[in-house]
């Protein structure tokens, strides 16, 4: 089914011509019908077109495939299908008048199976009256600034990725990482526990493996790219329907399981094998599934290290389309890790190594942890909107346990064994009515959260932050509403969008009166001429402390932080900018200043130091009393240049300038622990004739700040024998500056398509020049041949000990293979 469409001005069908669309769509539907026997021979694009206010199919659109001048007309049911494309690579657009126009980028083609390819398309009056913008990139009015979108096929192939989804958003402006293996992000100079993650609009709290309780970040992503069709990430402007985030929100949008047949995808890269799957279920319900089972423990085991870690993950999502109106989305991930340690000694192993595998050893704990997330999305449309109700519930279960020289023979030698949950369940009502150039939205949300803490015979000093001998439950309940509207003006070149919502809970005096947290958003964009838009967007922002802060308990049982009246973190958002979008070559350039205003923040009443000062480290953040008196301010500027897939190249090139800097009681503004001065990404990728594709990312970021060693007080007996690690000197919080920090990514794709099946095999290679990035160094105590600690023999209450340095980087070569069938 073939249509010829002139790509120059408004692509829609003119109310005028519908006889003869009439004639055209009676043609395709014959030739359709035709074509079904020729599937197995050539690529094929089907799908529909919807309105998503109120779910109606839009009959007689047009889908143009950019490059060809082939496509095809929408139905009377919204269906349309594109047949005869070899295999690879395409861009669709859709449109209609009335309706804006909707680019979809990289869609994959192959033999061995129909793409199924859905449009949501929305109104637009500015189209009857032929003011027509092309927003060939992701723009909505809800957040018009400090929006960024990957899709599927930009995730999978991104260069030193290695399909890992926390790792792809770092070749986005304002998103930092750290130089070694973990996941932190770090947006816009916040901390990584500031994000918050959405799949399908249901909250998802933790994304990665192995997470740091009271923090997100993690060695290894849980979401399998296999399921994902996009992700958006909002860094500024957030709608007043997100709450409980300080500096971005994650948009995880899965891909609805086939409707025609079943589709296996089996993937083995480096360290895990991952099935997915895919289907109808009956006529009215579809699925998808994903597990993935690593097989590091054996890997490390055999290259000699001293952890071993695994980790085991699934995903699953069922629709039902109960009927045209009503739309039934049932969501699950979840996650298993397990962490060992390794005590068999390599033979002939140098001293320098032995020293290294002795200090983890006697830091590490042995660890097992599981999580998961599980929720219910129901749709209800009418014509002017629809409504959407979600029930969800989470889950994470720590269990964490470490004996002093891990010498588990003596009980004297148990430093801690605890276990810790946190679980929620959530509820959410909210209802959206649309009107010409206005819309309004309106809604609830309630929470019940459990924390808990079981102390298992731990012995503790008075100054190490984790409770002591404390076994205890910890009940909350949150609550919140919203309501935004938006409106157009002058031809609908200018869009405000106004929203105010209130959230209480009962983790302090001060937090239960949700008037105390009332959060005004504001934001514009005006069309200062054609794809040349200024936006900009003034909000105030609340989060909730951590649960490891809300939850503390003294000796005596007393919830301290509580009675101390810990609030909520509050965040104060300015920002404004230009973007330019040229949708004849699928190219965007922006730029965006910010100012961030941070207020409520909590800091140890122990060591007088912010949270923000602290880092992310392995263990328990924010265990201990704290007070919610630290201020913190982060501001910086964000250019951006994104070339979407156009005559076979993409690419990415993002600067960000930011400063991050947070108070302590006791001092002024310092350099927070995620100030990282200048940040630069570029990512570009180009494919080749046979299936070829070669990719590239180079990112540089400036050092950090950290804390250094209190040397006198980490040699003391008395401070090693239960710590293992140097002490911190907080006299000098954030005194020292590691170096800057850049690495090179490379990566190779190679797709074979067959018939009934397809090939991809990829090499991936990160960190290619192997720089070794600085770390804070490891202050490490000497050593006897049997491997005892040597004494001070000047100072018998002290240890010997000395700073090591602590490199990180090596170069990572992957090599997967996907099959699909």
């Amino acid at each position: 089914m073939f249509s010829k469409y002139s790509e120059t001005g408004n692509t829609g069908l003119q109310i005028e011509t519908l006889p003869l669309v009439m004639k055209k769509y009676s043609l395709s539907f014959l030739l359709f019908l035709s074509c079904l026997a020729l599937y197995a021979q050539e690529g094929t694009i089907q799908g529909k077109i919807i309105n998503p206010i109120n779910n109606d199919p839009i009959p007689f659109a047009n889908i143009v495939v950019q490059g060809l001048e082939i496509g095809a007309v929408s139905d009377l049911d919204g269906n349309y299908i594109i047949t005869g494309l070899e295999p690879g690579l395409y861009n669709l657009k859709a449109s209609f008048v009335g309706f804006k126009p909707k680019t979809v980028f990289e869609v994959q083609v192959t033999k061995a199976s129909a793409v199924q390819l859905d449009f949501e398309l929305e109104e637009d009056a500015s189209n009857l009256q032929e003011v027509v913008v092309d927003a060939t990139f992701s723009r909505t009015e809800e957040t018009p600034v400090s929006a960024r979108q990957l899709n599927a096929n930009e995730i999978e192939r991104y260069p030193g990725g290695n399909r890992d989804i926390s790792r792809v958003i770092q070749s986005l402006p304002g998103v930092a990482s750290s130089a070694s293996f973990r996941n932190d992000i770090i947006i816009r100079g916040g901390a990584p526990n500031e994000n918050k993650f959405f799949i399908d609009e249901i909250e998802v709290p933790v994304i990665n493996h192995f997470a740091t309780q009271g923090s997100s970040g993690g060695p290894v992503g849980i979401l399998n790219v296999n399921l994902i069709k996009n992700v958006e990430v909002l860094s500024g402007g957030f709608p007043a329907n997100r709450m409980n985030a300080l500096s971005s929100f994650f948009e995880f949008q899965l891909k609805d399981g086939r409707r025609d047949k079943m589709l296996t995808q089996v993937t083995l890269g480096a360290s895990e094998i991952t099935l997915s799957n895919e289907g109808p279920v009956g006529e009215k319900t579809t699925y998808i599934f994903s597990a993935r089972r690593s097989y590091l423990q054996a890997l490390f085991r055999l290259i000699g290290l001293p952890f071993l870690p695994t980790f085991n993950d699934f995903t699953f999502k069922t629709k039902t389309r109960i009927n045209d109106k009503t739309e039934l989305t049932v969501l699950g991930v979840g996650a298993i890790d397990q962490f060992a340690l390794n005590f068999d000694v390599p033979d002939d192993e140098p001293e320098e190594e032995r020293e290294d595998r002795l200090y983890l050893l006697d830091n590490l704990p042995i660890s097992t942890q599981w999580n998961y997330a599980t929720g219910v999305k129901l749709k209800r449309f009418r014509d002017n909107g629809f409504w959407t109700f979600i029930l969800s519930r989470n889950m994470l279960n720590n269990r964490s346990y470490k004996y002093a020289g891990n010498d588990e023979s003596n009980e004297d030698n148990l430093q801690y064994n605890y276990l810790s949950q946190e679980s929620e369940n959530k509820f959410r009502a909210e209802n959206s009515i649309f009107s010409d150039g206005f819309t309004l939205q309106y809604g609830v949300n309630y929470e019940f959260s459990r924390y808990l803490i079981e102390n298992y015979d731990t012995q503790f000093t008075e100054d190490d932050g984790l409770p002591r001998d404390v076994s205890s439950i910890s009940l909350f309940h949150s609550y919140g509403g919203f309501v935004m509207g938006n409106k157009k003006y002058f031809d609908d070149r200018l869009v405000v969008n106004m929203g105010l919502r209130m959230d209480g809970s009962g983790f302090g005096k001060t937090a239960k009166n949700p008037l105390n947290q009332l959060s005004p958003r504001f934001s514009t964009s005006y069309q200062l001429k054609d794809n040349l838009f200024w936006n900009t967007n003034a909000g105030i922002y609340y989060q909730k402390p951590p649960y490891t802060v809300m939850g503390f308990q003294n000796n005596e049982g007393v919830y301290v932080n509580q009675e101390n009246d810990v609030k909520f973190m509050r965040s104060t958002h300015y920002i404004t900018g230009f973007e330019w979008q040229f949708p004849a070559k699928n190219r965007k350039i922006s730029a965006e200043v910010f100012y961030k205003n941070y207020a409520n923040y909590p800091s140890s009443i122990r060591n007088g130091i912010a949270l923000a000062n602290l880092g992310a480290d392995f263990g328990v953040i924010g265990n201990e009393p704290v007070s919610s008196d630290a201020k913190g301010r982060a501001y910086g500027l964000e250019l951006l240049a994104q070339q979407r897939l156009f005559n076979g190249f993409y690419g990415i090139a993002a600067l960000t300038l930011v400063r991050s800097e947070f108070t302590n009681p006791s001092t002024g503004y310092l350099p927070s622990s995620w100030d990282n001065r200048f940040i630069v990404s570029l990512t570009a990728g180009k494919r080749f004739k046979k299936d070829w594709e070669v990719g590239a990312r180079w990112r540089f970021l400036g050092g950090t700040p950290y804390t250094p060693y209190d040397i006198e007080s980490s040699a003391l007996r008395q401070n090693w024998d239960v710590f293992n690690r140097g002490r911190l000197d907080y006299t000098r919080i954030n005194g020292e500056r590691l170096k800057s920090f850049h690495q090179l990514d490379l990566r190779v794709d190679k797709k074979y398509y067959y018939n009934k099946w397809n090939l991809n095999w990829y090499f991936d290679i990160q960190n290619a020049y192997n720089f070794q990035a600085e770390q804070q160094a490891n202050l490490i105590p000497q050593r006897n041949d049997q491997g005892g600690l040597l004494v001070d023999p000047e100072d018998p209450s002290r240890y010997l000990i000395r700073e090591v340095a602590n490199p990180a980087g090596t170069v990572l070569p992957t090599i997967g293979v996907i099959v699909e069938f």
